[in-house]
Order: structure tokens, then C-alpha cells, then sequence
């Protein structure tokens, strides 16, 4: 007797196709989510610049042609292979954030598993494509044209997945879920798309016990990605509190960073993005010097960008001259933390009926133009270790600040270490400079920090080093201990270097070079 040749699977009906194209859709937005996920971790963990980006987009791309490559030998048995691809994606996928969270504070790196990440996910994103298509192709025939346009149909729906993915991370996932349980539940997502396919859209494709395989490894996926949601604060929470010393008493990430407070014995510490902002023992050595300096000319209208925690604005508060302050800082939460947490260490200073509070980008609110001029003008941002702070330590930040300055006003900038990272401190002041300003740096003891450093700034020659009669009782600074600040070391004089620039951020690669001697 002759065997009975194989059976052909059907080709899908329109109906089919349709939802087909559907889950499509669905596993494209959760592929983008995954990309993004990375995205957002390599900024959160390693800092995330232009050269981490640049690899982890050019890695992911050329994975989806690898990934596609790859799929070749499987094109005869598609529909099971799409569905063991997806089910694969959705546990990666879905594991990868909390997999590179641990990884980061137990073993001090994820570079490998952020590289091993990218080039699984990318693999079996590119993998799909052939598949399906094969998929949409079975039993129909057709000529050219109508590949043509099922390959238009895939590739719509594809896209269009994409966009939803792009849409949904920062504006859904991100901010409601945070990113262990984000690309979980996009995990999920995953699986069920891959449910469908092998349930009801591929049933003809699909032997029973091949199916009933597809189900056993979609219910394992999905129980453990369901301990991993129901346990994800847990694992959150212990390893943030590997990354700090003290115990973490508040933690939130924002739209913009993670937002972290530390206390032990009554220091508290606030950090953004892991970097410590100040720690309550010697935070006052830190305000005193970035603010009074400024304050030398009794001023009526300050200006403070950045600063959120409140404290440079408890400072400007105490000296009688201040009539109003406008406190610009960009993020509501780090506001949010200074009138709750910190309120004690701020005195509710950003509640007070003279301080204005703006929410918005540095940058953007001073290119708006229409705030008026302002006596000083106050510089507390963060180090400029990402592309998106360096902007604010460039040529045309400064440039739009300066406009600001009301007649015989002054601006300070704080500037970093002039000792752990000299050349960031100097390209601060040469930056400052290089918008027509006199600048004249100095630095202080903040032990938390180090040796670090400022820099005062006005229209005309570089401005003195003074207080003014008029100013508060402090703790820390006084005449002598000024003037001692704007003199610096044989090993630590000053450097000449290019201006940083939006074209050319310097600022950032000095950063991240740190220390030299």
C-alpha cells in the first residue's frame, strides 16, 4: 500500500487572516516595548549616552535580520515555529527588565546581559516576519502582486503595532506599572497573542500533540511571569537597597528618573537616578556656597533653576532683600518629595507665599523670553553625565540664561568636582565664559561630595568673591573661608578647553572620563 501524502494545511480564511494580522499587530507593540525597555534601563543604570543607545539600536536591527535568517530552516513547519517564537519572546521579553535590574546590583554590571537581551529579542522579533508570511502565503497561490500585498497587509500591521508599543511605554506602562512589571505584563501580552495563534488561528497548522505542547509552554510562561508580577516590589526592593548603603525609606521613578531617600541616624540622603543629590550632615556647606555668594548685591527677584529638594530657596528665603523667587525644576515628583520628605531639612520653603514654582524644562521656560529680568539667578542642575543634561551645561543654555540677568546681577553655576572630574569643572567655567560673561570659580569641602566647585558669573570682568553685609547667620561660610575658596592648588589650575555645545556636548565624555590626575 502507498503512504498517504502529508496533508497541506488550508489556506487561513479572510476572517482569520485578519485576527491573524491582529496578533501581529499585538507582537510588534510588544517587541518595540522590549527595545524600549532596554532603552530606558541603559539610561537608568549606565547613564545611558549616545554611544549606549547608538549600540543598543544598531545591535536590535541587525538581530532582526539575523533573527530572520535564522527562521529559513523553519519556514516548513511556520506555524508551530511562530508560536514556539512567541511564547520564547514573551518570557524574555517579559524577564528582561527585572533580569538586568538584578544583575546591575548584585553583580555591579549588566553590560552582558543588556548585550545578550538585545541580540535574543532582536533574533526573535526578525524571526517573525518570514514566518508569518509563510503563514499568510500557505494554500493561496496567487502571483506577484498578491505577494505584494500581503506583504503590504504584514507590514501595516506591523507598523501600526509598533506605534502602539512606542505610544504605550512612556505614556501607559512606564509611569503606571514601572519597568519590571511593564515588560512583564508585556510578556503576557505576548503569550496570549501566541495563545490565539496556536489555539484557534493555526489549528490546522498545528498536530495535536505539537499543540498541546504550544499549551503546556504558554501556561509555564505565563505562571512565571505571574510570580515574577506578583513578586516584582520584592525583588525591586532589595535590589535598590543593594545599590545604596543606607536604608531606602522613599523611592519612586518618575516620567524622568528614579527618585530615591535614604536615611541612617538622622542623615538623609536624596538620590536621582542613583547619584547622591545631598545628605543632611553636610548639605548646609553645599547651599551656603552655591547660594550667598550670589546674594553679595542684596537681591529682590531670584531666579533658581533646578533645586528642587527646596534648600537653595530655604537659604534665599532667610535673606531679608528677597522679595520673590521663581523656582524652575522639571520634575513633579522630585517636587513633590521636597514638601513631604524633605520638608523637615527645607523648612516648606517651596510652599512659602515669595516662591513661584514652575514646572517645566529649564531650557524651554527660558527660551519663552517673557519672565522679566532677575537680581540672580541660581544654577543647582545635576551633573551633566547624560546627552540630556549636557545640554544644560552648554554654550546656548548659558547663553539664554545670561539675558535674564538684570543689570549688575549675578548667576552661579554649580560645576562639580574640580578634583575627581577637573575637566568638566573647567569646560563649566570656560562655557560660562564663552557666552561673554566674567566667571570666577572656586570650590569648598562638601565632605558627602568631595572637593567641589562653582562658578559666578557677570555681565562684565569677573566678579569678586564677597557676602553681603545683609546676610543670614550660617553655619558654614564666612568671609575667610570665601576667600580661601576662589584659590586653587598647583594640581588643579585652571585648563583651557573648547566650550561644550549642543553640537558638541565635551561636557558629558569629561563625565564619564572622571578622574585625572
Amino acid at each position: 500500500m502507498i503512504p498517504a501524502a502529508p496533508a497541506v494545511p488550508r489556506a487561513l480564511g479572510r476572517r482569520a487572516r485578519v485576527v491573524l494580522l491582529a496578533a501581529v499587530a499585538a507582537c510588534a507593540a510588544c517587541g518595540l516595548v522590549y527595545e524600549l525597555a532596554l532603552l530606558t534601563l541603559s539610561a537608568s543604570l549606565t547613564g545611558g549616552g549616545i554611544t549606549e543607545t547608538s549600540l543598543i539600536v544598531a545591535g536590535y536591527v541587525a538581530a532582526l535580520g539575523l533573527g530572520a535568517l535564522a527562521a529559513k530552516p523553519l519556514l516548513r513547519h511556520a506555524g508551530p515555529a511562530f508560536v514556539g517564537v512567541e511564547v520564547v519572546l514573551g518570557l524574555v521579553g517579559g524577564v528582561s527588565a527585572a533580569a538586568l535590574y538584578v544583575s546591575f546590583t548584585f553583580l555591579g554590571s549588566s553590560t552582558w546581559v543588556l548585550v545578550l537581551a538585545t541580540a535574543a529579542i532582536g533574533m526573535l522579533v526578525g524571526a517573525e516576519v518570514p514566518l508569518l508570511m509563510t503563514l499568510l502565503q500557505t494554500g493561496r497561490g496567487g502571483d506577484a502582486a498578491d505577494t505584494g500585498k500581503v506583504l503590504a497587509n504584514l507590514n501595516a500591521a506591523d507598523y501600526a503595532g509598533a506605534l502602539v508599543g512606542g505610544l504605550a511605554w512612556p505614556f501607559l506602562l512606564l509611569p503606571a506599572a514601572g519597568l519590571i512589571r511593564g515588560t512583564a505584563l508585556t510578556g503576557m501580552v505576548n503569550l496570549a497573542a501566541a495563545a490565539i495563534a496556536a489555539l484557534f488561528l493555526l489549528r490546522g497548522h498545528l498536530r495535536p500533540a505539537v499543540r498541546a505542547v504550544a499549551v503546556l509552554a504558554l501556561l509555564l510562561a505565563a505562571a512565571l511571569l505571574a510570580v515574577l508580577l506578583a513578586r516584582s516590589s520584592d525583588i525591586e526592593t532589595t535590589s535598590r537597597q543593594r545599590l545604596y548603603p543606607d536604608p531606602v525609606v522613599y523611592a519612586q521613578r518618575s516620567q524622568y528618573q528614579e527618585i530615591v531617600v535614604t536615611e541612617r541616624a538622622g542623615d538623609v540622603r536624596l538620590y536621582l537616578d542613583g547619584d547622591l543629590q545631598f545628605s543632611s550632615r553636610d548639605e548646609h556647606r553645599y547651599t551656603e556656597s552655591l547660594v550667598y555668594p550670589a546674594l553679595a548685591r542684596d537681591p529682590q527677584r531670584v531666579l533658581i533653576l533646578g533645586g528642587g529638594d527646596g534648600l537653595a530657596a530655604r537659604e534665599i528665603l532667610r535673606h531679608d532683600s528677597v522679595r520673590e523667587i521663581v523656582q524652575v525644576e522639571l520634575d513633579p515628583a522630585v517636587l513633590d518629595v521636597a514638601n513631604t520628605r524633605l520638608r523637615g531639612l527645607n523648612g516648606g520653603a517651596l510652599e512659602d507665599p515669595r516662591v513661584t514654582v514652575v514646572v517645566d524644562d529649564a531650557f524651554r521656560w527660558l527660551r519663552d523670553g517673557t519672565h522679566g529680568e532677575f537680581d540672580a539667578v541660581i544654577v543647582d542642575l545635576p551633573d551633566p553625565d547624560t546627552p540630556t543634561l549636557g545640554r544644560l551645561y552648554s554654550t546656548e543654555f548659558y547663553g539664554v540664561a545670561s539675558t535674564v540677568l538684570a543689570p549688575g546681577g549675578l548667576m552661579v553655576v554649580q560645576a562639580g568636582s574640580p578634583y575627581s572630574t577637573p575637566d568638566a569643572f573647567w569646560r563649566t567655567v570656560g562655557t560660562v565664559e564663552s557666552v561673554g560673561l566674567g566667571v570666577t570659580p572656586y570650590h569648598v569641602l562638601v565632605p558627602s561630595f568631595g572637593d567641589w566647585g562653582y562658578a559666578l558669573a557677570q555681565v562684565g570682568p569677573a566678579p569678586g568673591l564677597s557676602l553681603s553685609p545683609h546676610a543670614a547667620p550660617r553655619r558654614f561660610l564666612d568671609e575667610a573661608t570665601l576667600a580661601a575658596a576662589g584659590g586653587f592648588p598647583l594640581d588643579r589650575q585652571r585648563r583651557l578647553l573648547a566650550p561644550s555645545t549642543l553640537d558638541r556636548p565635551h561636557i558629558v565624555d569629561d563625565m564619564r572620563r572622571g578622574f585625572e590626575r
